[in-house]
């Protein structure tokens, strides 16, 4: 997991964030064993800014990784970042349950998904209604 959370402190480098200034990287590891990683991008619209999180999801999802074992968010917090509720929900929308937060200053902590988002709406949800 050391190479996860290195890919996530890297793509926040290229965090585009010129109204916050709070630059997040997160990767997320498929089940290929490849790494996909991402940046928050903000816009003059708020609404329209999407979180490092949902980048590095969406593009493992976009290259065809249909299984995502683990994901690693990293952002300078004086503790590790803790994801968005939309994060959260997209998190469990693919299953991640080994969730890693660090910050630069090296501390690191690992969650569940059930940890962060107890009783989510998912997939199984939906199918029950059908």
């Amino acid at each position: 997991m050391e190479e996860l959370v290195k890919s996530a402190l890297k793509a926040r480098e290229k965090a585009y964030a010129p109204y916050s200034n709070f630059k997040v990287g997160a990767a997320v590891l498929g089940a290929s064993g490849r790494i996909y990683s991402g940046c928050n991008i903000e816009n003059a619209a708020y609404g329209l800014a999407n979180c490092a999180e949902r980048t590095a999801v969406f593009k493992a999802i976009s290259e065809g990784e249909t299984e995502i074992v683990a994901i690693a968010v990293a952002a300078d917090t004086p503790e590790p970042v803790s994801p968005c509720g939309a994060c959260r929900q997209v998190m469990a929308e693919f299953n991640i349950e080994k969730i890693i937060l660090v910050n630069l200053r090296g501390r690191q902590r690992t969650h569940t998904l059930a940890e962060l988002l107890p009783f989510s709406f998912n997939k199984s949800d939906i199918e029950k209604r059908r």
